[in-house]
């Protein structure tokens, strides 16, 4: 039984990441993505708060708090992993900058590939990381759908206007099977973290990390909303994707990144439907 929800898990993974990015591909232009990228003291900030301070505090939280040394290789793997594929999805609920969101993603995803390889050996000794199984997975599953989408829609609109709602209902639709598939395919695992600091870690990495996503960015509240969520939501398939080639042979790494990304996901997908919720409400 576990091996078919682990199967249905893996499967609404992937209808989602591919969904999602061909939504926003047949939405979306490439000028709008690219146009915030143009700002180089957002683009300079961004990678300050993503790629030293959420690292920074993952490391100071891993020598703070008493946690299992398997864990704390875990909390440093998301930490520093970023470009989450969850960020437009996020904006969408939120009613904040869609192709923002899309453009920082596709900004910190790419930072990610030649970032990991670099730090992780520092921060970690011992630990080797291949940009390239990082970056296929990426490049298959995100780009590509996302640059089909762009294309579909500069070339063949009304089949773009035609097909975009179908991808965003069955992007919907997979996350809340994700959600619900991963929790009951880890839900003892997540038991098990309880009096370990994992939980007390992965919430007070994601607060920081919010915190300093928000506080980086001036004073547009459109940008400190996506800034914010995307910097709080990590990238666990490429943390993943490290734990498994390194730590194979050792749970609680990956247990840590599981923990985390479930917080995560509910933490950050129940705020971003709070703003929107205010945001949709008439004003006085």
């Amino acid at each position: 039984m576990k091996d078919v929800v682990q199967v249905l898990a893996n499967l609404s993974t992937l209808v989602f990441v591919v969904s999602s990015m061909l939504s926003l591909g047949l939405s979306l232009t490439l000028e709008q993505i690219l146009n915030p990228l143009r700002d180089l003291g957002f683009v300079g900030r961004v990678l300050l708060a993503n790629f030293v301070l959420v690292p920074l505090v993952a490391y100071l939280l891993k020598t703070i708090i008493p946690l299992d040394p398997s864990l704390g290789i875990g909390l440093i793997l998301l930490a520093t992993a970023a470009g989450a594929p969850f960020l437009p999805k996020l904006a969408q609920v939120s009613k904040g900058n869609v192709p923002l969101s899309v453009g920082l993603m596709v900004l910190l995803m790419v930072v990610t590939v030649f970032y990991m390889p670099i730090v992780l050996p520092l921060l970690l000794p011992g630990v080797q990381v291949n940009p390239l199984e990082i970056a296929r997975s990426l490049i298959i599953l995100m780009l590509i759908p996302l640059a089909l989408g762009l294309l579909i829609h500069a070339r063949y609109r009304p089949i773009a206007d035609l097909l975009q709602p179908y991808m965003a209902q069955a992007s919907s639709t997979s996350l809340v099977m994700i959600f619900v598939l991963i929790l009951v395919l880890n839900i003892q695992s997540v038991l098990n973290t309880f009096g370990s600091g994992a939980l007390l870690a992965a919430l007070l990495l994601i607060g920081a990390s919010l915190g300093i996503g928000y506080g980086l960015m001036g004073q547009s509240m459109d940008v400190k909303l996506v800034s914010a969520l995307g910097t709080a939501q990590r990238n666990g398939a490429a943390a993943m994707v490290v734990a498994t080639s390194n730590f194979g042979d050792d749970p609680n790494v990956l247990t840590m990144i599981l923990v985390g990304l479930l917080f995560m996901l509910a933490i950050l997908m129940g705020l971003a439907g709070e703003i929107g919720r205010r945001a949709s409400e008439p004003t006085s």
